[in-house]
């Protein structure tokens, strides 16, 4: 089995979203998987300029010759994808955005509809499973909620959503202890997508462990807090 991480936190290698994916890739890697974890910002993809000739003129084909070739090449041949990233502005980062965006070659000239959405159909039947690693700096679950809604398109099997996100890399032991624990289901959660092909209930629970009070956080990260907003 193949997984592919796609980062797009700006901040990369040193980001909080990195923490989370590497652990995750650290247990899928453990079972056995092939695994890779890409950094968007490290790479030079060129925004799509919606000229549609991959579409019209040459199927398949971007008029852009850029890294995306072999990130396009990474995406094709992974048997999960998973889409990293920290919350900016409610939804994910531009360079997670602008990748999704260069994808348009996958998709074929015939519109299909499901429910009340309309989209084109993909060229060829993705095979591959998806699925979503998401960090917030901010406490609470409904910061993902805009996230969610866009990542529900792509049905992922799994979503890792995790608030409070600037504690994941914390040196205070205590914190860092309760970090570890969680980290340490992040990584069964990996291992069990490789040897069972989903994640048990039991982990799926322990992914939506608390790290700490939404008070006591907010005074770790020395703010306010209005009553209202």
């Amino acid at each position: 089995m193949k997984i592919t991480v796609f980062n797009g936190s700006p901040a990369g290698k040193e980001s909080a979203t990195s923490v989370i994916a590497t652990a995750f890739l650290s247990g899928a890697a453990e079972a056995g998987a092939q695994t890779n974890h890409i950094f968007l910002c490290e790479k030079n993809v060129q925004h799509c300029k919606g000229c549609f000739t991959c579409w019209f003129k040459n199927p398949g084909i971007c008029v852009m010759q850029d890294a995306m070739q072999d990130l396009m090449h990474a995406y094709n041949t992974s048997d999960v994808v998973c889409f990293a990233t920290p919350v900016y502005t409610w939804n994910y980062t531009a360079y997670l955005k602008n990748f999704v965006d260069r994808l348009a070659p996958l998709k074929s000239l015939v519109i299909a509809q499901q429910n009340a959405h309309f989209d084109l159909i993909d060229t060829k039947p993705k095979t591959q499973k998806f699925m979503v690693i998401a960090n917030c700096g901010f406490p609470g679950t409904h910061n993902f909620d805009v996230m969610q809604a866009s990542f529900a398109c792509c049905n992922p099997f799994l979503e890792i959503y995790r608030n409070c996100g600037k504690l994941l890399k914390s040196k205070q032991p205590d914190i860092k202890q309760q970090v570890d624990t969680w980290l340490a289901a992040v990584r069964r959660a990996g291992f069990e997508t490789v040897k069972d092909g989903d994640v048990s209930e039991a982990v799926r629970k322990a992914l939506e462990m608390p790290l700490m009070e939404v008070q006591d956080y907010v005074q770790y990260l020395g703010m306010g807090q209005s009553a209202q907003y």
